[in-house]
């Protein structure tokens, strides 16, 4: 499973930096690598949801706690498969939906319909279209507003020296969000939703002040053609965008990758507690050294696919693009934490990158791409489900 997660959600998010050239694929899988790997040990928490986000009714497993062991394994086991056979195609797919799809799946079919927390799975069904239209009109926006204000202007690298400390304000503003709802929320961090917004503010105003400081010392030759500023001004948002990938990077360690183990940390608890059943439990640090472990090695071998697919097979994407897509994608994931909206971190991304396909015209997107990308989505929660189901069964089978 954390081999899947690797192959494809970390690979989502590195996806822009790639397809921009701000890294090569090399250099990205080694970034991703020690920020997701460093999420996921240093603020995976050490208590996890083992019923994924309360979809499952543990009173009604209470009495059969083997049931729930079959269930935990067979979900690890499909979710996991999918995920590779996806990651092997290219696909972006989502690691929420797909451990979900065979949970419920299990669930439904093995323990009974009233197992499953229908109300929950709904609004996970609904982010499905939420999350990637939410961040493709930021996206969108966000782009319309970097080509206006700099791109299209007859003077850009005055204008960026102008307008992009404005961006630093909001890249360092979403990053620290992004790092504190997401990436710290485990760690003991005791702080109200204010002081997570002043404190915020705070560094995204040092990290515009840094910015004006780093940018007026840049001289550039104001005899040289316009190539050559539209080259400078793409390498800043280059920086500002592998800044916000770095953090999706941690952030999506920290919260995703203790989810995808949540399933076998929910094994290991039944197994120690001599068979009771908890809705949360503790997480051991094998099991995160085990999820880390498994996610790079994940993003080395098959990373590279779904990579190709985020960062060329959408649109054609350059460093601003790359940028807005990424803060696209990172403004979205704070405003699912304040709002409680259930989210997919690869919908949140592909959404992003389309949003910025789309300020440039239909005529800029991949459509075939975007239609296999689309239906991979439409698929992985059934897939999830049947894989889940013939799994659950065979282990029965053997071990009952």
């Amino acid at each position: 499973m954390a081999w899947g997660v690797g192959a494809n959600d970390v690979a989502n998010a590195m996806g822009t930096s790639v397809g921009s050239k701000a890294l090569t694929i090399k250099q990205a899988i080694i970034v991703a690598a020690i920020f997701e790997f460093a999420g996921a040990f240093l603020a995976g928490g050490q208590v996890t949801s083992t019923i994924r986000k309360g979809m499952l009714d543990a009173n009604l497993l209470s009495g059969q706690p083997e049931l729930l062991i079959y269930g935990m394994l067979a979900s690890l086991l499909a979710a996991g498969i999918w995920l590779l056979v996806a990651s092997r195609a290219g696909w972006p797919v989502s690691t929420t939906h797909s451990i979900v799809g065979a949970i419920v799946g299990f669930a439904a079919v093995g323990v009974g319909i009233d197992a499953v927390q229908w109300g929950k799975v709904g609004k996970i069904a609904m982010s499905w279209v939420i999350s990637p239209a939410i961040a493709g009109i930021i996206g969108f926006w966000l782009y319309i507003s970097v080509q206006r204000l700099i791109l299209n202007t007859s003077e850009p690298l005055k204008n960026a020296k102008i307008y992009v400390p404005f961006y630093i304000f909001l890249v360092g503003f979403v990053i620290a969000l992004v790092t504190m709802f997401k990436g710290l929320k485990h760690v003991g961090l005791e702080l109200s939703t204010t002081q997570n917004y002043i404190i915020a503010a705070v560094i995204g105003f040092i990290a515009m002040l840094i910015g004006i400081f780093a940018i007026r010392r840049l001289h550039f030759d104001p005899e040289a053609d316009k190539d050559f500023h539209f080259t400078n001004v793409e390498k800043i948002f280059g920086v500002l965008m592998m800044f916000t990938a770095c953090a999706m990077a941690f952030a999506h360690g920290s919260n995703d990758v203790a989810n995808a183990v949540g399933p076998l940390a929910a094994v290991v608890s039944i197994v120690e507690s001599g068979g009771a059943v908890a809705q949360k439990s503790a997480m051991p640090v094998w099991i995160l050294l085990l999820g880390g472990t498994g996610i790079i090695i994940g993003l080395i071998t098959y990373g590279h696919k779904v990579i190709a697919t985020v960062g060329t097979g959408i649109t054609q994407l350059t460093p601003s693009r790359g940028f807005a897509a990424t803060l696209a994608a990172a403004v979205t994931v704070v405003v699912a934490s304040g709002t409680g909206l259930p989210i997919s971190t690869t919908h949140t991304l592909v959404g992003g990158v389309l949003g910025v396909g789309l300020a440039r015209g239909m005529d800029a997107l991949n459509m075939n791409v975007v239609r296999t990308i689309f239906l991979s989505w439409i698929v992985t929660l059934p897939a999830g489900a049947i894989l889940s189901i013939l799994f659950f069964f065979t282990l029965k089978g053997m071990f009952s």
